[in-house]
């Protein structure tokens, strides 16, 4: 993929400014993520699976730099690496945003092989990630954000692996903050609800076909878990990343903050 060269933007040099590196940044929350970045003068390196759709980026914003990957290898996560320090030369920020929901079914009936890889991509490629990166972090003090889930703050049921991949990153979150605290480093987690996109859409409707139910009923109860009675949108996500990272929250670190409209638990979940 094509790496980023110096470009003004407005008289700012962006080859001196901030190097954020987002997995899974090209599509939904993370796209958004990339976005706002960019907005403010970040330079940003972006690993996704999808090779349509990270071209499709960087038709978008030609001075993005990107690696095709699959994080649930720690050899790919290696590549990922690699080629942001070759086009940036540096790594202040990371993104873990890489994830997927795994199957929907009751512990009973889950695939093993579902469960290892739905663990590999979205907690694995946490590991992986921070492991290369947290050296190039700490020397720069810069920051990290996990992308969890409010799942990890309530559970999920039929989702076993996800919900257990979440907790564990919140886990991490902690332990990582107390280790590259002293080195000035943030480390934090963000917690979404349901947020608005194709992915929610396949969620619920996976979610309705295993409950016997209508995709609309099943949006309803997910909506009703939030005292809101709201999805969050990707932009919603993407403004709470973009603060994490900013002086505004230089003492924030350690923490699991939720973007749900406050999320009341499973007091309304709909029995199958």
């Amino acid at each position: 993929m094509s790496s980023i060269t110096n470009y003004n933007n407005g008289g700012t040099t962006l080859s001196d400014s901030l190097v954020a590196l987002v997995t899974a940044g090209a599509s939904g929350i993370g796209k958004a993520i990339v976005e706002k970045l960019l907005e403010n003068n970040y330079r940003v390196h972006v690993a996704d699976i999808n090779v349509s759709a990270l071209t499709q980026l960087q038709t978008e914003y030609p001075t993005l730099s990107g690696t095709v990957a699959d994080l649930g290898k720690s050899s790919d996560a290696e590549r990922v690496f690699t080629d942001c320090i070759t086009s940036h030369g540096r790594i202040d920020v990371l993104v873990n945003n890489v994830g997927i929901a795994g199957n929907t079914a009751r512990v009973e009936d889950a695939d093993p092989d579902n469960w290892d890889t739905t663990i590999a991509v979205s907690l694995s490629s946490c590991f992986y990630m921070t492991r290369l990166c947290s050296p190039q972090i700490q020397q720069n003090k810069g920051c990290i954000i996990n992308m969890a889930s409010n799942a990890a703050l309530f559970g999920f049921p039929m989702r076993s692996a996800y919900t257990a991949a979440k907790w564990a990153l919140i886990g991490l979150t902690k332990t990582w903050a107390m280790e590259m605290g002293p080195m000035g480093v943030r480390v934090n987690a963000i917690c979404p609800g349901s947020v608005s996109g194709p992915r929610i859409d396949g969620v619920i409707e996976r979610d309705a076909q295993e409950r016997g139910m209508t995709p609309q009923a099943i949006r309803e109860v997910y909506q009703r878990q939030s005292s809101m009675r709201i999805f969050v949108d990707a932009e919603d996500i993407a403004n709470t990343v973009l603060f994490l990272c900013s002086e505004g929250a230089r003492y924030i670190s350690g923490q699991a903050l939720a973007v749900d409209g406050h999320t009341e638990g499973l007091s309304n979940w709909l029995e199958p």
